[in-house]
């Protein structure tokens, strides 16, 4: 399948319209109709419904593999111009929210070129350091110990754990729950909790504790960690941090930790690679 035509397939399908697609890719509407007439010609099925725009079966399934695909297509093509890259002279690295550990902060510090730092959901720290939009990325997330972190396949980078720590149950000031020395994830399944992108999504909690419950007692969308705890503190509902963020009791059961993974493509020299061999 031709990527191009994949990706003018999964803009259409996102946005639901011929015309809104043809506008974002910069192409005319009728270039759009002829590229996805030549992809269901290709395969020999229909993709899409047109009137409403909806994708088929056969287009919901093509969905499902063409993120992965596009990203591997990226990823290849950024590998390719990485191996003959020069040397840069600013290094772009992205984290999500809680990756940033003092070590790694203190890591970067020690470059003598210019660092800039961005913040961006785990999904898409590896997107971005595929793509070549970032040198390095630093993700983190719940795992047990020494064990790796599940993220995309994108089959040229490389993945270094660089840090692990205990994660703690963050409750409302003067919680009766707060003077224990470590707390049961499962026995707090009652509870209302944070919903928030810096903190274990409640979806997570249901698969670690393997019980149902855990309800969402305030949604919010921002990345400030400052915010999670005010609003935790103010009792909108428990979350679960790494225990250098946050004071809180520590997560006994299950035995999980909190883990950051730095990511990074062909490093043969330079200062991504400095970094690297630093952390790694």
């Amino acid at each position: 399948m031709d990527p191009h035509l994949l990706r003018t397939f999964v803009t259409v399908t996102h946005l639901r319209s011929f015309s809104a697609a043809a506008e974002e890719l910069g192409y005319t509407q009728s270039a759009v109709s002829q590229q996805i007439a030549a992809l269901e010609a290709d395969l020999g099925l229909a993709l899409l419904h047109r009137r409403p725009v909806r994708p088929t079966p056969a287009g919901e399934r093509l969905l499902e593999h063409a993120g992965p695909l596009l990203l591997r297509h990226r990823a290849a093509r950024a590998d390719v111009l990485r191996a003959g890259a020069g040397p840069i002279e600013q290094l772009n690295v992205v984290a999500s929210p809680l990756a940033c550990t003092p070590v790694i902060a203190r890591s970067l510090a020690r470059e003598r070129l210019a660092v800039t730092l961005r913040t961006a959901g785990r999904e898409s720290v590896v997107e971005q350091v595929a793509s070549g939009a970032a040198d390095l990325g630093f993700v983190d997330g719940i795992a047990a110990p020494s064990d790796p972190l599940r993220l995309p396949d994108v089959g040229s980078l490389a993945s270094v754990g660089v840090a692990e720590e205990e994660l703690v149950v963050v409750l409302p000031t003067g919680h009766p729950l707060s003077r224990r020395r470590g707390l049961a994830l499962a026995d707090l399944s009652d509870a209302l909790w944070l919903q928030a992108p810096a903190a274990v999504s409640v979806e997570r909690l249901r698969e670690m504790a393997g019980v149902g419950g855990f309800r969402v007692g305030f949604r919010y969308d921002g990345e400030d960690l400052h915010t999670v705890l005010n609003l935790a503190a103010a009792g909108h509902g428990l979350t679960l941090l790494p225990s250098s963020t946050a004071p809180g009791v520590p997560l006994a059961e299950p035995r999980v930790v909190h883990r950051v993974e730095m990511l990074h493509g062909s490093l043969a020299s330079g200062p991504a690679a400095a970094v690297a061999g630093r952390l790694s």
